[in-house]
């Protein structure tokens, strides 16, 4: 995991959608906070992952506070 990141490398979309992977959200409860369906937080969550290069949603977490992407004042 030392693939360097772009600060906006997210979109907002999938920044708020790691924040509540972050919180532990599941993709229902995801999809219910945002007003999208499953569908669409099982494709941010896809996009994120690509972007990373994670393959999970642990790894996902992990690289994202690591990388500074997500502060811990966000979760």
């Amino acid at each position: 995991m030392d693939k360097k990141i772009n600060d906006n490398i997210l979109t907002q979309r999938e920044h708020e959608t790691l924040i509540l992977l972050t919180k532990g959200f599941c993709n229902k409860k995801i999809a219910d906070e945002l007003c999208v369906s499953i569908h669409t937080v099982k494709a941010h969550i896809e996009s994120v992952y690509n972007k990373f290069g994670t393959h999970n949603k642990v790894e996902a977490v992990i690289f994202a506070i690591k990388s500074g992407i997500l502060k811990i004042d966000e979760i």
